[in-house]
């Protein structure tokens, strides 16, 4: 007997929630929910997503909806492509529609502000019973839309659960491994956005290619820290979540915390650069969430530190990388300074 088809329901029309339905739509009945109402239209009638893929075709089967309700009553499978800012109350929205036992994905990498949840610690909160997971890699929404090979990681509870989701999501070009670490795939999603602005900053100011290495191999180091400390598992964060993601976000010119960095160093203010962007740069927010786990934990985070007084206003990219080397440096390995 033939299986019926997985129905999947991908809350958020952004870039990278629209390129994972548009995936997903190839091996399973898609429906794309969008708050705007031009998004849903340009899906449906030109199969594209213009406001922020261009002209890129999206698959010929994605359907989308601004009805939230039709999305997810019955879907088999949630994807959560929404902010850190709105999952909750989107989330919120989804409870009274959504069958039980129904597993939730999320794409977000971010922590939310005020309570410095992860969002499958918000999932667990609101949809108890719900298995929750999360997708993160190296992922740059216009590249694997395009067909460049990439990869991925699904962290899921259950090792099987993990491994019969990630066939939802593979193709032939974007590879998709599994793992059950799921605080340690969210937290390295979420802290790497912090870093990506510090290797911004850095690019804004033309501190060059040597301190761009360095910062990078000094934020792998300080993710790993405060990843192992909320109970992540330390292997994580050399792999595609962790190093991979680390590397092109802080590199890619289609990065938007990078972008965020580069505008920084340039002089301008975050409320500008903010102003002038179409998509949501989540490392702005997590930054100081990330602090306040720092210090709560105990752990130093200096580059984050930095990151964070320049957003704050409190210094200037000058100041956070003359402060920055400025400290001692202690053992590569276990010393807790720059």
């Amino acid at each position: 007997m033939q299986r019926r088809q997985p129905r999947v329901a991908v809350l958020g029309g952004g870039s990278w929630g629209t390129t994972v339905a548009s995936i997903v739509s190839r091996s399973a009945a898609t429906v794309l929910w969008s708050r705007s109402a031009e998004t849903v239209t340009d899906i449906n009638d030109h199969r594209r997503n213009h406001r922020y893929l261009g002209d890129a075709e999206l698959h010929r089967t994605l359907n989308a909806t601004g009805a939230l309700d039709e999305a997810v009553e019955d879907a088999d499978v949630v994807v959560m492509g929404v902010p850190s800012h709105a999952f909750r109350s989107v989330l919120e929205l989804v409870a009274p529609h959504l069958r039980p036992w129904v597993p939730v994905v999320s794409l977000v990498k971010g922590l939310e502000q005020g309570t410095d949840r992860r969002m499958t610690e918000i999932v667990a909160e609101l949809l108890p019973g719900h298995p929750a997971g999360v997708l993160a890699g190296p992922n740059i929404a216009r590249e694997v839309l395009a067909g460049y090979a990439a990869a991925a990681t699904i962290a899921m509870p259950d090792q099987s659960s993990a491994g019969q989701l990630a066939d939802l999501f593979r193709t032939s070009r974007f590879r998709i491994y599994s793992t059950t670490d799921v605080v340690g795939v969210e937290v390295a999603g979420a802290l790497k956005n912090v870093y990506a602005i510090a290797a911004g900053m850095g690019d804004g100011v033309g501190a060059g290619h040597n301190t761009k290495a360095m910062v990078i191999t000094r934020a792998l180091r300080e993710m790993t820290r405060i990843g192992e400390a909320l109970g992540g598992q330390r292997d994580t964060f050399s792999g595609l979540a962790g190093m991979g993601d680390l590397i092109v976000t802080c590199s890619s010119p289609l990065s938007r915390n990078r972008h965020v960095g580069e505008q920084l160093g340039r002089g301008e203010k975050i409320g500008d650069v903010l102003a002038g962007m179409t998509q949501v740069a989540e490392g702005v927010k997590t930054t100081p969430v990330v602090i306040e786990i720092g210090e709560r934990l105990g752990v130093e985070l200096p580059i984050a530190r930095e990151v964070d007084a320049v957003l704050r206003g409190a210094a200037t990219v000058g100041d956070a990388y003359r402060g920055l080397t400025r400290t001692a440096p202690g053992h590569e390995i276990h010393g807790d300074t720059f």
